[in-house]
This record gives structure tokens, sequence and C-alpha cells, in this order.
């Protein structure tokens, strides 16, 4: 009887494991969006083909910055909440990078997944308010909603509407490479990691 009891709690034992296992892809992800992001860095997307509008409002495609890796991230000017923190964030990454690395290895681009109301010239304000140059670092936003969804959806990025005006919103940092494949994706919070992550991959080639 006994042997029978501890032969189902074993039993019970191994089967919770494996499905732990495999539930958290083999123990590296505790929640879906760790497992989102550890999908995203195996499957590499392709930045898709868009047309951005800046917020100097120049019209270009994404293929502008081929041959430098692009750090972006997805936000909303309207955002009082995690936006600003991210912006702010992002800001940090930039200032640690060399100066030398910033005009011909990478493109900073701060994405608006709000296009109607986030103008070129609403873009422009928040641009100073961040006090960017406006050339290595843009804000730009993806007029075409098809092209924007398509980039959203591929990206893993989540951006739900309310009633307000508002978005509910996942957030990172996102490094893609000067052949357009997404191969970073990082804590928009562990900015230090982020900027020695982006060195780290600048010095292992790939730039201009």
């Amino acid at each position: 009887m006994v042997n029978k009891k501890l032969l189902s709690y074993l039993l019970v034992a191994v089967f919770g494991f494996v499905l732990f296992y495999f539930g958290t892809d083999g123990f590296t992800a505790y929640t879906s969006e760790a497992a989102r992001v550890n999908q995203l860095k195996e499957d590499q997307p392709l930045f898709p083909e868009v047309t951005l509008e800046d917020h100097a409002e120049r019209v270009y495609p994404f293929s502008e910055f081929e041959g430098k890796y692009v750090f972006i991230t997805f936000f909303y000017t309207m955002c009082g909440t995690v936006c600003p923190e991210l912006e702010k964030n992002m800001k940090e990454v930039y200032e640690m990078l060399p100066d030398d690395g910033l005009e011909d290895d990478i493109q900073f681009l701060s994405i608006s997944f709000d296009p109607e109301r986030d103008t070129p010239e609403v873009l422009d304000t928040y641009r100073e308010w961040l006090e960017s140059d406006g050339e290595t670092w843009r804000m730009a936003r993806i007029p075409d909603q098809q092209e924007l969804d398509e980039l959203l959806d591929r990206f893993g990025v989540t951006v739900i509407p309310d009633e307000y005006g508002n978005f509910a919103h996942n957030s990172a940092f996102y490094l893609v490479d000067p052949e357009g494949r997404l191969v970073e994706v990082m804590d928009y919070q562990e900015t230090r990691e982020a900027a020695v992550t982006v060195m780290d991959r600048m010095e292992g080639g790939g730039g201009k």
C-alpha cells in the first residue's frame, strides 16, 4: 500500500515536472511574455516593408536604414504611464553608446502606434522634450494602418485600445540587424544591459 502511494506521488511529481518544462520553454520562460520574447529571438522575423513619416515630415521606407542596426521602441505620445519611462530609458541607452558609432552603425527609432493623433508636429514636440537630435534618433509613425498592424504582429507587439483613447500594450527594446532581422528583444528597464548587448552586436560586425 505504501509503495503504491509512493509510486502515485512520484508519477504526479514527474507529470508536473514535464508540464512545467514544456510550459516554460525548458525552464527559460516563466510567463507568456517571456515565452513570446524567446520565440521572437528564435524566429528572427524580418522587418516588413513599411513607409515611415517622421517628425520632420520626411517620408521614406524602412530600407532607409539598410546596413545599420536599428534600435526601436513602440509608443504613443498620449501615454501617461509606461511610454515616458520607455523613451527616457531609450535615451539612457543612446547616451551610453560611443558617439562614433551612432551616425554610421546604428539608428535609434521610436515608432508611434497611434498615427492618427501622432502627427509629425506632435512627434516633433515629443522629440524636443526628449532632446533627441532628430537624425540619429528619430520619432516616426506609419500612416498606413495595414502596414502598421503587420509590423506589430510580426514583432509581437500587443496594442489594445480602450474607450478613452488609451492603449494597453507591452513594452521592450527591439534591435534589428543590418539585414533587417529582429535579433534582440530587451527589457526596457535594464538600460545598462541593453547598451552592452547593442555594443556587443556592433563590435561583432554587421555595421556599414
